[in-house]
């Protein structure tokens, strides 16, 4: 993320700025532009042209270019279009909620004492549905308290963020962003099939230990195939992003980088190098999910499974978004975290706002809240080396006094 503005509460953050920094800068032949240019072309949700301070689409774009013969004898250019992702796919002009209709909810909700730990009914009216009675469980009663406790820094942090945003020119008011909102802008259509391509890999049998871990990108444009993709490190190594087609669809691999498609049961090929960073998302239990079946979740024994402690580097950050639920927080600082000898430095709050500076759901909704919870931790592998070593001291003073024992014992 780019941080717009760093004030003691927290920082404000574009994580759109931050992407197009990545210089996604393809090198490739192609014909001459014409004296009009060629019309934008675009990739999934990026485009390609001029990049304006807004980035949109200015013609043609060619930020060096070579002119070389080929073999009919016309000329081409080696050109090194730069690709930028699309603003329009960033904005959030409106609350996914209204704070209008979470109003009429609260109206007829019961104040709830928690400190008496009693489950207590409410009753909830939307609309002009029917009043039904809601008794809170524990787990409920949790997140209302950990809420309460947060609330105030919260709504304080993100009020003075956002007051320095609509100062800067960052965000704008509701009025401009009405105005704004009154063009209709078309967006592409959602084609890009990843999210089938991860359900596939699934299913596709795991690489054997003599078969290569890891497909190194060479080509301008190449094509793979699912069963060269998955469980296997695919590396670009270059200066300049690379272009791969999957599927019938291409994407845009960043320079210096590289990824795995696989789930957490075929982590080997990324067990040969460490990081200094580790950011984990599980795909964490809820009800939801459970109900909707959208995708699988993950256990709390196959999170502690996953290979962090072999895969963090001595000091190695590692940072775990949790849900809102209190028993998810509690399990990452207090079983997670101490498994993988990670200690707990920090909870940061992702507070989400629309451009105009509201939340994107209201504050206080009893079903979902405008902000998530990220915990960050420091391995201390110094810690751990020298718990190793007491060990290894220990046993072998045992060793020699074992020794010591044996040898009375020949001398009595």
């Amino acid at each position: 993320m780019s941080v717009v503005h760093h004030l003691s509460p927290g920082w404000l953050l574009d994580h759109l700025s931050f992407i197009n920094k990545i210089n996604y800068q393809v090198q490739h032949h192609e014909p001459s532009c014409s004296k009009h240019g060629p019309p934008s072309v675009y990739v999934n949700s990026l485009q390609r042209g001029a990049v304006s301070s807004l980035g949109a689409s200015a013609g043609c774009s060619v930020s060096d270019s070579t002119k070389t013969e080929n073999e009919v004898g016309g000329s081409r250019e080696m050109t090194t279009p730069k690709y930028v992702f699309r603003p329009e796919l960033f904005n959030v002009n409106k609350p996914y909620i209204t704070a209008a209709v979470h109003k009429e909810c609260q109206q007829s909700n019961g104040k709830e004492d928690l400190a008496n730990g009693v489950k207590k009914e409410t009753s909830i009216s939307v609309g002009k549905k029917r009043k039904r009675c809601i008794a809170f469980n524990q787990g409920e009663l949790d997140a209302m308290e950990y809420h309460t406790k947060i609330r105030e820094l919260i709504l304080d942090g993100a009020l003075q963020l956002i007051q320095e945003g609509l100062r800067s020119g960052f965000l704008y008011p509701l009025v401009e962003k009405q105005d704004k909102c009154s063009e209709r802008i078309t967006l592409p259509l959602d084609a890009c099939s990843l999210s089938g391509l991860c359900e596939m890999a699934k299913h596709l049998p795991s690489l054997n230990e003599t078969e290569p871990q890891m497909l190194q990108l060479m080509e301008d444009d190449m094509s793979i195939t699912e069963q060269d993709l998955f469980s296997r490190v695919v590396e670009n190594s270059s200066s300049f992003s690379k272009t791969i087609t999957l599927m019938g669809e291409k994407y845009l691999l960043p320079p210096k980088s590289s990824f795995l498609l696989s789930d957490i049961s075929c982590m080997q090929p990324l067990l040969n190098k460490t990081f200094d960073v580790i950011v984990i998302d599980p795909p964490w239990q809820n009800k939801s999910v459970k109900r909707s079946n959208r995708y699988s979740y993950l256990s709390p024994l196959q999170i502690k499974q996953m290979p962090i402690p072999k895969l963090a580097a001595p000091d190695c950050l590692v940072v775990t978004w949790v849900t809102n639920r209190q028993k998810h927080l509690r399990f990452v600082k207090e079983e997670l975290y101490p498994s993988w000898s990670v200690e707990t430095l920090a909870e940061w709050h992702w507070v989400k706002i629309t451009n105009s500076g509201e939340f994107v759901f209201p504050l206080d909704s009893p079903h979902k809240k405008p902000y998530e919870c990220l915990v960050l931790g420091r391995v201390r592998e110094k810690t751990a080396l020298l718990l190793r070593s007491s060990k290894r001291l220990h046993q072998a003073r045992w060793e020699m006094f074992g020794i010591f024992t044996a040898r009375l014992d020949e001398l009595g």
